[in-house]
């Protein structure tokens, strides 16, 4: 009875309802009459002043996860809010060039006002024009009034030409708007913009400028998702910096992927991955890489061709490791490689045993620091080249823990 009794107080409240979310707070069955009314009620009640938060009432509450009915003054602030804790949100507000400004209000122009196609010129000079985010935001918002020109005026369902894309990503490159300039590897994007490795490459040498491994990870993925075919230049520059961030798991992966793919490496990228492996003191890896160089060139660059001398003193062979040299000695070398031999001497009996020490466990670093402390002078002696040599530092404290 007591449930029943409730039941009854109840529906005499919900008599008239209230619909909440309606655009006025007025109840079914109140006469039409009385809405200007409510509605200019309504308006008041969002102009109250605020109130602290436990005695929000609903409509304020409303307004607030809704984003309706606020002032100017309280949107203004929510939109503040959010963009202080949004992604997307710069640090500093930048203001588009004004060149770049004025270019793109007369191609908006063009295209929605006068409904014909602006000059290509303008569009070119806007790219060269960018200098900061706002700008880059500009240039992909014409090209995508452009597009969507191009394909429902002119039936024009072709993107715009390679050159073109890969001045956009360069420019975007330029000013450091990275997430505008992997669109452009994008195979299906709403901007007319024709993926190319040329575009990537773009991305890939901002990347290596910054040692920003990251960047580089994301062109890669980018590179697979939309298959973008890999080229000698991409090994060029994931090599280096792989080498400069000396990240030999990401080098491992790349190189791997570069290999299946059928890309024909060049010394420069054979250089980087051997001499990499020669510093690590990863000789099984060293020989692998040797073999596919082998297969491809003939002769040994400097470079190679030291990264070979140090796989065999890492194995104990000293006079193989001279014969190796010997090699490059009696090639018809220029002053310049001639030079270069001399540094990467010095080097291998300076700095590189120190280094593969280090890179060594630690029960497996006296061991080597003794072999390399005997083998590097033979070596030398067989060679017959006059180098001064001093190998204390090997055994000592210092050359084995550091």
């Amino acid at each position: 009875m007591q449930v029943l009794s409730n039941t009854r107080r109840l529906s005499r409240v919900l008599k008239s309802p209230i619909f909440i979310f309606s655009e006025r707070l007025v109840a079914p069955d109140a006469p039409l009459a009385e809405a200007p009314r409510a509605r200019l009620q309504w308006r008041k009640l969002t102009t109250l002043s605020p109130q602290p938060s436990g005695n929000l009432t609903i409509a304020q509450i409303l307004g607030v996860t809704r984003g309706c009915c606020l002032s100017p003054t309280e949107q203004h602030s929510m939109m503040t809010f959010r963009a202080a804790f949004s992604s997307e949100a710069s640090t500093v507000e930048a203001i588009p060039t004004e060149a770049v400004k004025e270019l793109y209000d007369k191609m908006l122009e063009s295209v929605n006002v006068k409904r014909s196609m602006p000059p290509n010129a303008w569009l070119w000079s806007l790219i060269e024009n960018c200098k900061n985010q706002d700008d880059i935001k500009l240039l992909f918002d014409i090209l995508q009034n452009l597009r969507r020109f191009r394909l429902s005026n002119l039936r024009i369902h072709s993107n715009f030409n390679c050159n073109l894309c890969q001045e956009v990503t360069k420019a975007c490159a330029r000013v450091g708007a990275l997430n505008f300039g992997k669109k452009g590897l994008w195979k299906h994007n709403v901007y007319g913009l024709t993926p190319s490795i040329g575009s990537a490459h773009h991305l890939l040498t901002y990347a290596k400028e910054h040692n920003d491994v990251k960047l580089m990870m994301d062109v890669m993925t980018l590179l697979k998702e939309n298959d973008l075919p890999l080229q000698s230049g991409t090994a060029d520059i994931v090599f280096s910096i792989c080498y400069n961030t000396d990240n030999w798991k990401l080098m491992s992966k790349y190189s791997k992927r570069f290999v299946e793919a059928g890309v024909k490496l060049r010394r420069s990228a054979f250089d980087v991955w051997m001499e990499f492996a020669a510093k690590i003191g990863d000789v099984e890896s060293l020989w692998e890489i040797e073999k596919l160089r082998s297969e491809s060139q003939k002769q040994h660059t400097v470079v190679s061709g030291f990264s070979c001398a140090k796989g065999l003193l890492l194995e104990h062979k000293p006079e193989e490791a001279a014969a190796v040299i010997q090699i490059l000695l009696n090639q018809n070398l220029t002053d310049v490689k001639k030079s270069k031999i001399a540094v990467e001497l010095q080097k291998l009996v300076s700095e590189w045993p120190l280094e593969v020490i280090r890179r060594q466990k630690e029960e497996d670093r006296k061991a080597l620091a003794v072999s390399l402390n005997s083998d590097i002078p033979v070596m030398l002696s067989k060679t017959g080249l006059e180098v001064s040599v001093n190998m204390e530092d090997l055994t000592s404290k210092e050359g084995i823990l550091c």
